[in-house]
């Protein structure tokens, strides 16, 4: 049974893959592949390993074949598959939700930080060789403690974010959710909020909430107006999330002081417009790089493999439950 990996990933998920005799693994390289380098490379295989970069259409899932049984993406998000030929066809589609709460949670209050003190530019500045003199009003930045942190999707690494903001900064927390986290919000004296109070009232806005079709360009232009003029927006979760245009509106005209993205809404292009800005932080999609967080992941990409091809039964985190529903003939 083949298995192709398109990119290169942690050795600890190839050791799990390297156990099963049964099982050919089909190693691409270290570069995207693309449309059609896809569906060359996935005819007759049994498992595709695909990173997020990755877009699984419905032509590349035809061109497998009829062998194909499992899409184990080696990611959180299964944006880039087609889940519903994938549904159709009775292939499985599982990710990698490991615990990178904390991986990504830190990563976000490391640029709330270094946008607020103005770090990078800091650092461009010394390097530069700009630093002749001590300057008392030079790249004066923005304190934290006690300010407001207005979180949008309170999952568990919002709730991590507010943890740090609140115990670290005594920082006031207000989340916008679609579900009432109580508990949590009780022990992080977090107030759950509407969309417009939270961007009317919070000095920093951190995305965190899943992208889907209601959550595209959740933040626009009309959303850009509603925040403060000294307010940064973090963005650690999607960037399609963003109306690109209207941040780059808001950010000339003054309607918000700064912006950290590690996303973008047509990754991996980023605007020209947006590498000019002193006020912007720009990171390449880096908010789980830890090893602790993608070894995790290889291990679990792989343990969906093994589970169906090995195994024979479904992959232990399943995206497309209906397979389990009836609803559609199994593929066993």
């Amino acid at each position: 049974m083949r298995v192709l990996i398109t990119r290169k990933l942690p050795q600890a998920g190839i050791n799990i893959l390297h156990q099963y005799r049964e099982l050919e693994l089909d190693f691409r390289s270290d570069f995207p592949l693309s449309e059609k380098g896809l569906i060359r490379a996935v005819k007759g295989v049994d498992a595709i390993i695909p990173v997020f970069s990755d877009k699984i259409t419905k032509k590349v899932i035809n061109s497998a074949g009829k062998n194909l049984k499992i899409i184990a993406t080696y990611s959180i998000g299964y944006n880039h598959i087609d889940l519903e030929t994938a549904t159709k066809k009775g292939v499985y589609v599982a990710n990698t939700p490991g615990d990178t709460s904390e991986t990504v949670g830190e990563y976000t209050m490391s640029l709330i930080l270094s946008l607020a003190r103005r770090i990078p530019e800091a650092d461009r500045f010394c390097r530069s060789k700009q630093y002749k003199y001590w300057d008392p009003m030079r790249l004066i930045g923005a304190k934290l403690m006690g300010k407001t942190l207005g979180i949008i999707g309170f999952g568990a690494t919002g709730q991590y974010v507010a943890k740090m903001a609140k115990y670290g900064f005594n920082m006031n927390i207000l989340y916008n959710d679609l579900i009432a986290h109580t508990e949590a919000g009780h022990l992080l004296d977090a107030k759950k909020v509407s969309l417009d109070s939270l961007l009317e009232n919070s000095d920093i806005v951190s995305l965190h909430c899943p992208l889907n079709q209601t959550t595209k360009h959740l933040i626009g232009e009309s959303q850009f107006k509603k925040m403060k003029p000294l307010a940064y927006l973090i963005n650690t979760s999607r960037g399609q999330i963003i109306n690109e245009q209207a941040l780059l509106t808001a950010l000339k005209e003054g309607g918000i002081a700064g912006a950290a993205l590690d996303v973008f809404e047509n990754e991996p292009k980023i605007s020209s417009e947006l590498l000019k800005m002193e006020n912007v932080i720009i990171t390449p999609h880096i908010g789980s790089a830890t090893w602790e967080a993608r070894i995790q992941m290889a291990r679990m990409a792989a343990e969906n493999v093994v589970d169906v091809l090995i195994n024979k039964k479904e992959p232990r985190y399943l995206v497309n439950k209906e397979l389990l529903e009836g609803r559609v003939s199994t593929i066993f």
